[in-house]
């Protein structure tokens, strides 16, 4: 290539944002709502009206600016936001209309954590899989990540969820089957890269990821975990299955999930710790 052509590639380079003739900006990260022009395609019809987030602004060599966009309710989401084209779509600035947050429901990630193979500490993967998505405002993702800590950190920084609920058994000196409400004591240093956490592919606990995943980018505004004492996490031998009491404690823990995203959904914002024995 010739110095004229680099440059051509340089000036081409995605966009963090852009802002239209009327003033609306669009920035990466940014929610929209989808309105194909008229007399398009069959897809372009399954689409319009669909809820979206921008993943890439990016301009072709005439000048034309186009958006890649991620389906809110697109179950194969995290593969557009890989990159992979079959998840991502792309319009033209005109196709896509801004829409602030409180015109539409947070997006909330509910993330069930923990080794099952380890007696309570497969906890939060119990109320993960108790929980029902039918009973939830349907910008709620429910997620078992189990012991996937580099997937839940992705999920996180992703820029798909306005907060995170993290189900785990953490032990905080209270009686067995407690369950708590945390407000994560990292949050103000979770996005400082200058302290990375140690990974760990095959162990997690809510502390660690949320350290590393500060390291991958930007993290949701609203981040708790829903804790619960164990009573035994199996030793050296392991053990399937939760104890009686922890397993008793599972059904007043999904209560606590709903009720959590039912607040978050109306717009609050919990930032104090509570005690829910």
């Amino acid at each position: 290539m010739n110095e004229l052509e680099w440059r051509l590639l340089e000036d081409k380079a995605p966009l963090e944002s852009i802002r239209l003739s009327d003033e609306t900006e669009l920035r990466k990260g940014g929610r929209v709502r989808l309105r194909p022009r008229p007399g398009g395609d069959v897809m372009d019809l399954a689409l319009d009206g669909k809820l979206a987030v921008i993943d890439s602004i990016e301009q072709d060599y005439e000048g034309s600016v186009h958006v890649g966009v991620v389906l809110d309710d697109d179950p194969g989401s995290d593969i557009g936001h890989m990159r992979q084209p079959g998840h991502r779509f792309f319009f033209r600035v005109e196709e896509v209309e801004a829409i602030e947050g409180s015109d539409v429901s947070p997006r909330i990630l509910v993330a069930g954590i923990g080794n099952v193979f380890f007696g309570d500490d497969g906890f939060g993967v119990e109320v993960a899989l108790r929980l029902n998505a039918n009973t939830l405002p349907a910008a709620v993702q429910i997620v078992d990540f189990g012991i996937r800590s580099y997937d839940l950190a992705y999920a996180l920084t992703s820029g798909r969820y306005d907060a995170a609920i993290l189900v785990d058994a953490t032990s905080r000196g209270g009686a067995p089957g407690d369950i708590y409400v945390l407000s994560p004591l990292l949050n103000q240093d979770l996005n400082d890269a200058s302290e990375p956490a140690p990974a760990n592919a095959h162990a997690m606990n809510p502390d660690t990821v949320l350290r590393m995943a500060g390291t991958f980018g930007q993290l949701p505004r609203q981040i708790l975990v829903v804790a619960c004492e164990p009573a035994t996490l199996g030793g050296e031998e392991g053990q399937l299955g939760l104890s009686d009491t922890v397993n008793a404690a599972v059904d007043r823990a999904v209560a606590v999930v709903e009720s959590l995203v039912k607040r978050i959904s109306s717009g609050e914002q919990i930032k104090e710790a509570t005690e829910c024995n």
